[in-house]
């Protein structure tokens, strides 16, 4: 059970050596793309990446899938986008709370059709992305909420320096390590794992398995609302289209870290270099001069090949159960 907590050694050090040596390339063909300066932004857009892609993790590991957590966060952006133009003078604890409350409250939904109802995770978030998604055009009437309406704490806060790094990189590095210590050291975080490796065996164990899916679902839930926050204050505008198709991108993350679509396995420390990995790609291909419909075709290679990869380590040991939803008898 133990080496379901993180990738194994030999995994995560190839991913890490894959990660500096597309950093020499990219340094080589663009020399300023190693400026601290422009390392400091991109580490803020990936650490968005980051953030979502560790509540998804939750998520993979009972063998379940959220695709509803980029419009979770749009929904919960845009909410909090107008509130605070409504109530500048509010202050941002407000905006923090709404953001991890409706977050998780998103979350819940999602997490109780699966566990009461026994529908497949996939089905469920594949109809509330959609549900979310009209939710913030009728909630703003599909008019956008931009920089000048917002108060300058709720901009500015992602954007505190600490230690010469923005508050935005040390939230994303803080929901790490949080994880790490919660997947480690907590028994529901351990139970995560049996649940997603053998729910069978863990429903004969006393673990309730469809509650813990509706618990990884309202973590994935809270960050993701939390990101939304994040994601408006960083870009400095709210509309209905914030993170579309970004879903896609988070499991991608999970995926090329080493956690199993068949649940049960994974990590924190393999979800990162995901994130970094993806989000090296993503701020390196346009500034070596590569078109943006190559840029398209590269990102989709490497993460249909990551993909490939992770299902063929998995398949005969696990087999394949993101589209099953099995009824567990304790």
């Amino acid at each position: 059970m133990l080496k379901s907590f993180f990738l194994r050694a030999p995994a995560v050090t190839g991913l890490s050596l894959l990660i500096i040596a597309l950093l020499l390339s990219v340094s080589i063909a663009f020399p300023p793309f190693l400026d601290p300066v422009n390392l400091k932004s991109a580490f803020d857009d990936t650490a968005l990446l980051m953030m979502m892609a560790v509540g998804e993790m939750f998520v993979l590991l009972t063998r379940s899938v959220d695709l509803s957590v980029a419009a979770n966060a749009a929904l919960t952006g845009m909410v909090v986008a107008l509130f605070n133009a409504k109530h500048p003078g509010a202050g941002i604890l407000p905006v923090l709370l709404i953001s991890l409350v409706m977050g998780s409250a998103l979350g819940a939904v999602n997490g109780l059709l699966v566990w009461k109802l026994r529908i497949p995770s996939i089905v469920v978030t594949l109809g509330t992305l959609s549900v979310f998604r009209g939710l913030v055009y009728i909630i703003s009437g599909g008019a956008w909420v931009n920089s000048g309406q917002m108060s300058h704490a709720f901009l500015n806060l992602v954007r505190l320096p600490l230690l010469g790094i923005n508050l935005l990189s040390w939230a994303g590095v803080l929901i790490a390590i949080l994880a790490f210590l919660f997947l480690r050291y907590s028994l529901t975080g351990r139970n995560l794992y049996a649940a997603g490796n053998n729910p069978e065996a863990a429903a004969y164990a006393g673990i309730d398995v469809g509650r813990l899916q509706c618990v990884a679902f309202m973590l994935s839930g809270a960050i993701a609302g939390l990101s939304g926050y994040f994601w408006v204050a960083r870009f400095g505008v709210a509309y209905t289209d914030v993170a579309s198709g970004f879903e896609l991108q988070v499991i991608a993350a999970c995926v090329i870290g080493g956690v199993s679509i068949s649940g049960g396995a994974g990590g924190v420390v393999g979800v990162i270099l995901g994130a970094l990995f993806l989000g090296i790609i993503k701020n390196a291909l346009p500034v070596v001069g590569i078109s943006p419909f190559f840029q398209l075709l590269i990102s989709g290679l490497v993460i249909t090949v990551a993909v490939a990869l992770n299902s063929g380590t998995q398949r005969k040991t696990h087999g394949r159960h993101i589209l099953e939803s099995k009824k567990v008898t304790p």
